[in-house]
């Protein structure tokens, strides 16, 4: 049975799983319920990091189901922190001097800057749920101040109040001398500005369910924690949501992992057992700095979604997860033909060897059939040298190069063509930098433009065309043959890498290559 293949699964997707249920084994629970919570902090825009964080941990989820044989009820729930007042403006958002008036609201009470919904916190979380239904990912959202107000969190939150010493015996070290003085894990949202104040308790009465301060003009306030008439600062706030959701698996980036031992401590002292936690690196812009909602830096998954499909996503996001990664437009080709790589080889392996292909995970145990028989590297350089503005134009080569295929035969290829249209488009036409080939690469070009020459024009066989380029390399006296293939993508195609050459001729024809090389020992790339 699969269930078996999976207890020893090294995927790490399956590690979290085996994890999850031995907690599970410990606390006596066989079937039911299984909780698997994600967090966004609706401050700025959704980003990557944010649909990774769901991603995997719809892996992991997938995983779990298949481990334990479908024994329990896992679910998955978003939850925004959309109550949390607004710390500063974004520098990437509209309407910056309307934003400023508002600071320190919640952000369900904050206008939206957009003006398509009825606030900041709406329109973020609309934003965070639109991407993720373009995936097809089966979730249940719910609002911070929704489950505040509602009353879902009032018993908890009078739990706090009854534990509020032993919180605060967490929270003070960790907190400078200053700060010590001031802090309190109750944040009361002002009834007179409405803002989320960061204010000490004069008292607490956990009997009464109330909290006394003084409020921004000075007057002391009472006000009861249940109703959203308060929230939790962020630590506590997390551990509560542990305790009051029952969750039972939660990922979260690194930024967090000095501060998880304090959601865990917070979570037993109201009551609950802590989740199975995994931590994961952050995701890294070209500079390898952080990436960052606020300024708007790296990918975001629209730019990916642009230039490849979404399963090239998820498998970058698959791989790796406690290796930082950088993130920016150069890793996308990469991405997808490596996950074309694992699709094409996954029917041919053992159920064993699948459960370890990134395409199981991907596609949560059904990887289709369709996949691809050209590259996407190769693809990028077709369009390169046929200078393709539409994908009608790369079809007129790959329909000789693959015997009776069309858009409607081959969808994903398609697909890809038009990607690979749009990524020459962006970002390789522009930087495309033409050179004249040395004295060697003009020797070793001549050679090999005989060598074309006494081919069959219709020649599709890539192999047998590789070889007779690296016999063309060889007849001159390279330090490394790598130079010589560098050579022949920088002079003939204005980059420096590229797929196998054999490859590249067999796509984009023998006779077309010959013209090609004719072009550029002439001179007439350089010129153009």
């Amino acid at each position: 049975m699969i269930s078996d293949l999976a207890q020893n699964a090294k995927a790490w997707p399956f590690e979290q799983a085996r994890l999850l249920k031995k907690r599970l084994d410990k606390l006596g629970r066989k079937s039911g319920p299984v909780v698997f919570e994600t967090g966004y902090g609706p401050s700025g825009l959704p980003h990557m990091g944010t649909f990774g964080e769901v991603v995997r941990t719809t892996m992991v989820l997938h995983a779990f189901d298949v481990l334990t044989g479908g024994a329990y009820e896992p679910k998955l729930i978003c939850v925004s922190d959309d109550m949390d007042g607004m710390r500063k403006v974004p520098e990437n958002l509209p309407n910056q001097a309307m934003l400023a008036e508002h600071l320190q609201e919640p952000l369900t009470v904050v206008p939206d800057p957009f003006g398509t919904h009825d606030s900041y916190g709406a329109h973020m979380n609309a934003r965070l749920r639109g991407f993720l239904d373009s995936f097809g990912f089966t979730y249940v959202f719910k609002s911070a101040t929704e489950l505040y107000r509602s009353g879902a969190y009032d018993d908890i939150l009078v739990r706090a109040l009854e534990k509020y010493d032993e919180i605060m015996q967490v929270m003070l070290p960790t907190l400078g001398a200053e700060r010590q003085a001031t802090y309190s894990p109750v944040l009361p949202i002002s009834p007179k500005t409405g803002r989320v104040l960061y204010v000490p308790m004069k008292s607490v009465d956990a009997k009464a369910g109330t909290v006394t301060f003084d409020d921004e003009d000075g007057t002391e306030t009472t006000l009861s924690v249940k109703g959203g008439q308060v929230k939790l600062q962020w630590k506590p706030d997390f551990g509560m949501r542990w305790a009051a959701l029952g969750v039972d698996f939660e990922m979260f980036g690194k930024d967090h992992q000095t501060n998880a031992p304090i959601y865990s401590r917070i979570c037993k002292i109201l009551g609950a057992e802590p989740p199975t936690q995994f931590v994961y690196e952050l995701f890294l812009d070209q500079k390898g700095e952080k990436i960052s909602k606020s300024k708007g830096n790296g990918l975001s998954v629209e730019d990916w979604l642009k230039y490849a499909p979404q399963e090239s996503l998820a498998y970058y996001n698959f791989v790796k997860p406690k290796t930082a990664k950088r993130l920016y437009f150069d890793v996308i080709p990469k991405a997808v033909d490596e996950y074309l790589q694992h699709l094409a080889a996954y029917p041919g392996q053992d159920e064993a060897q699948q459960l370890e292909n990134p395409a199981w995970h991907i596609h949560t145990g059904n990887p289709p059939s369709e996949t691809s028989p050209i590259s996407f590297a190769l693809l990028l350089n077709l369009a390169s040298a046929a200078s393709a503005h539409s994908s009608d134009v790369m079809w007129g080569f790959i329909g000789r190069y693959v015997d009776g295929a069309t858009p409607q035969t081959h969808p994903l290829l398609d697909h890809l063509a038009s990607f690979a249209v749009q990524y020459f488009a962006d970002f390789v036409e522009p930087t495309k930098a033409f050179r004249a080939p040395s004295d060697i690469e003009r020797a070793a070009m001549e050679d090999l433009l005989q060598r074309l020459k006494a081919m069959d024009a219709g020649e599709r066989d890539a192999t047998k065309i590789q070889d007779e380029v690296y016999a063309a390399g060889k007849t001159q006296d390279f330090d490394n043959l790598r130079d010589w293939f560098k050579g022949l993508y920088e002079v003939l195609l204005g980059q420096s890498q590229g797929p196998r050459f054999g490859s590249f001729v067999a796509i984009y024809g023998v006779t077309e290559t010959i013209a090609l090389i004719e072009q550029a020992l002439a001179g007439d790339l350089v010129k153009a």
